[in-house]
């Protein structure tokens, strides 16, 4: 039976609902398909290796959420096969890179940044300003999850540097919340399992995201600024998790 109450299904919910939105709202098919394929490639590799360690077949929703996040990241533009190797490197990670019984590393990030670095996949983040409709969902998962800490350390750091930045460029100050990606914020850097538990580790685990964005986006790095940070700062969480 569904728990309605589980925030693992409302996040499902929410993402499949934003899907189906998007999809006929920009008349974007291809969008609907390759999100799909990603959705059921998770679902088929965690399943077998559930299955081999439980001897019971089973689906989780966090293969469901991995699966709609590759989706969103990815462009549709890439082979099909691209959508189904993220997810299986998405769900093979979580099950072989641990510490103390946890993965170490966001499963959707680490997947699609290993196809975009070995293969040059393309992203697109799709629907990732639209904040009028990811900023009320996103606070209200971060308040169930108790990640609001992770969001004030980046609100302030990056809206800071990227402040500072607008003010010596002569810049609109208001342009910075125009480029920020709502999708990244709210629904990617506070997944529950790779940031930290404690208030000032994750308030920490916020800022340092922030400032690596600003610095491999100043760099001009070629690959994602916003996924190679979200994997830095996760290899850092087992230490901040020991702050007292």
């Amino acid at each position: 039976m569904i728990n309605l109450k589980s925030i693992k299904t409302q996040c499902i919910i929410f993402l499949a609902g934003f899907v189906i939105y998007l999809s006929f709202k920009d008349r974007d098919a291809a969008f609907l398909f390759t999100t799909f394929i990603s959705v059921i490639s998770a679902i088929a590799v965690e399943s077998v290796i559930l299955f081999f360690k439980d001897k019971k077949i089973s689906v989780s929703d966090s293969s469901i959420i991995s699966g709609l996040i590759i989706g969103y990241i990815l462009s549709p533009d890439n082979p099909w096969w691209i959508f189904i190797l993220a997810a299986v490197l998405a769900i093979c990670s979580k099950h072989l890179i641990q510490i103390k019984k946890k993965h170490l590393f966001n499963p959707a990030a680490l997947g699609i940044f290993l196809v975009v670095f070995l293969f040059n996949a393309s992203t697109q983040w799709k629907g990732t300003y639209l904040w009028y409709i990811l900023l009320p969902f996103g606070l209200y998962f971060a308040y169930r999850i108790q990640k609001q800490e992770v969001l004030i350390g980046y609100g302030i750091t990056a809206l800071s540097l990227f402040g500072i930045q607008a003010i010596l460029q002569k810049a609109p100050l208001l342009n910075i919340f125009g480029y920020l990606s709502y999708f990244y914020i709210f629904i990617m850097m506070i997944e529950p399992k790779t940031t930290p538990v404690k208030q000032l580790g994750k308030l920490i685990f916020g800022i340092g995201v922030a400032v690596l964005i600003f610095v491999l986006t100043e760099a001009g790095v070629r690959f994602d600024a916003e996924l190679s940070s979200l994997l830095v700062l996760n290899l850092f969480v087992p230490a901040l998790n020991k702050i007292p």
